[in-house]
């Protein structure tokens, strides 16, 4: 039984559930109520019969009687009123008899009959012998019928006896059936008490858990537990949607908060960058404008190299006091590097080559201000600055299925692989660029913010034998605004 619920309850809702068990116990109890009628009419049908019987074995025997006592009368008297008396009796008598020979009955009940035509076949022998005057003929057959009579009497009572035995037998029956249906009133009481039982047991427990686990989950919630594990509920009805309404919930918010806390750390990394700005701002129009009077005078006198260095520090000043909250292409990237480098050959000279290979397609690709910057600076303070000869800078720009990469590569003094796993988990902050004061830990702080991705940077970098850092811009990228 178990099993049967289990596979006629699962995948159904609630209500179908309730109407299932309400029409199965409607069901039942009309299948027990039909059975106890039917078997009630049959046996009330057995006692009207049998009871219906003995009347009319009373009522042939009582007209028998009296056929035969308006035969006698009318033999005696010999007037109309006999005789219509008479032909009343015998009339009454033959529609008595009737049914019994319509009935298949037993072979007594053949005898009786054919009895009660022998008295009627008299009595018609009697009356006509009368009608013709013969004494002696109608004397004898008035024997007949009085003696036929009596026997008809006689067999009625034996056949009333055997009647009554077999009512009797029938009343047996019928307190067996009865003493049978209290028993099985009682028997089906007791199945319907523990079905009840068992179904309301299973089906409370079939909304009492979901509501449970709900319950659960919506309190490790309220106490700001949003990484809980999914509430499972594995029947297949309105709790099983609304479980999955509340994962669907629970990981939305998770999902919400999350937003606002990267949008949180990257406020608060644009504040930090916005405050080293205002702290470097010192009247950037003057600054600007002297810069360009400085430029032109010095390309007027033909210091044509005094001039480009101007020119380069102007370029790079504009690009690092724009707006941090907007993006730039990464071409606009690489030409803050080439003029930072300019800067710096001029004052390193022959000793560091400056290399950039980019890919023209591209060049268009947003990325956050300020990004190659501060590694190519870190390359020169942290990796080239204790050379005194033979250092080299590439910024590269590859590219495979689902990443452009930008790398910025040096073959200075190289890092450790416990340095490098510090600066990947942004736990050191000593590499700190000395022209904007961005640090590589920052750097890679906006690069995961901009993108919405963790894996962004890499570094790869061996004692000695230079520096990789590999900046990983995602395919398809639109980023935010950019300037």
């Amino acid at each position: 039984m178990k099993n049967w619920l289990y596979r006629h309850m699962s995948g159904r809702t609630i209500q179908s559930r309730l109407t299932l068990i309400f029409a199965a116990i409607i069901l039942l109890f009309n299948i027990v109520t039909i059975s106890i009628y039917v078997s009630s009419t049959q046996l009330q049908q057995q006692y009207h019969d049998s009871v219906a019987s003995l009347l009319r074995l009373n009522t042939i025997s009582q007209s028998a009687v009296k056929l035969s006592d308006t035969t006698k009368a009318y033999v005696l008297e010999r007037d109309e009123e006999s005789l219509e008396q008479y032909y009343l009796n015998r009339t009454m008598l033959r529609e008595q008899v009737q049914p019994l020979l319509a009935d298949a009955t037993p072979i007594q009940y053949k005898n009786y009959t054919n009895m009660v035509d022998a008295l009627i076949y008299q009595s018609e022998l009697t009356v006509g012998f009368v009608l013709r005057d013969d004494i002696e003929q109608y004397t004898a057959h008035m024997k007949e019928v009085q003696s036929t009579a009596n026997y008809i009497q006689q067999t009625t009572l034996e056949l009333l006896d055997t009647s009554l035995t077999e009512y009797q037998g029938l009343y047996i029956d019928m307190q067996e059936r009865n003493e049978a249906f209290k028993y099985f009133t009682l028997f089906l009481l007791i199945t319907t008490i523990m079905c009840g039982t068992y179904i309301a047991i299973r089906f409370g427990r079939g909304i009492h858990r979901p509501i449970q686990k709900l319950s659960r989950a919506a309190t490790e919630v309220s106490q700001g537990e949003f990484n809980g594990k999914p509430v499972v509920i594995e029947s297949n009805d309105e709790f099983r949607l609304l479980g999955d309404s509340f994962n669907t919930m629970r990981g939305s918010i998770r999902n919400l908060i999350n937003e606002i806390k990267d949008q949180s750390q990257q406020e608060m990394l644009m504040k930090e960058l916005e405050l080293k700005h205002l702290q470097n701002q010192i009247h950037p129009h003057f600054l600007f404008n002297t810069l360009n009077t400085v430029s032109k005078m010095a390309y007027l006198e033909e210091a044509r190299s005094t001039s480009n260095l101007i020119d380069s520090l102007a370029s790079m000043m504009r690009h690092s006091l724009g707006d941090l909250k907007k993006s730039v292409h990464l071409q606009d990237e690489l030409k803050m590097v080439s003029d930072y480098v300019h800067i710096q050959q001029t004052r390193f000279m022959e000793r560091i080559e400056f290399h950039v290979d980019p890919l023209a397609e591209h060049l268009n690709l947003p990325i956050p201000r300020l990004t190659l910057q501060p590694l190519v600076e870190n390359a020169f303070i942290h990796g080239l600055e204790e050379l005194e000869e033979g250092g080299r800078i590439e910024v590269l720009v590859t590219e495979n299925e689902t990443d452009v990469m930008v790398e910025v590569c040096d073959n200075g003094v190289g890092i450790s692989k416990a340095q490098q796993q510090k600066l990947l988990l942004m736990e050191d902050d000593q590499h700190v660029g000395h022209v904007t004061g961005i640090g590589l830990a920052n750097v890679i702080k906006r690069l995961q913010l901009f993108y919405q991705k963790q894996d962004v940077l890499e570094i790869e970098s061996e004692l000695g034998k230079g520096t990789v850092i590999r900046i990983k811009i995602p395919k398809g990228q639109k980023g935010g605004e950019v300037a």
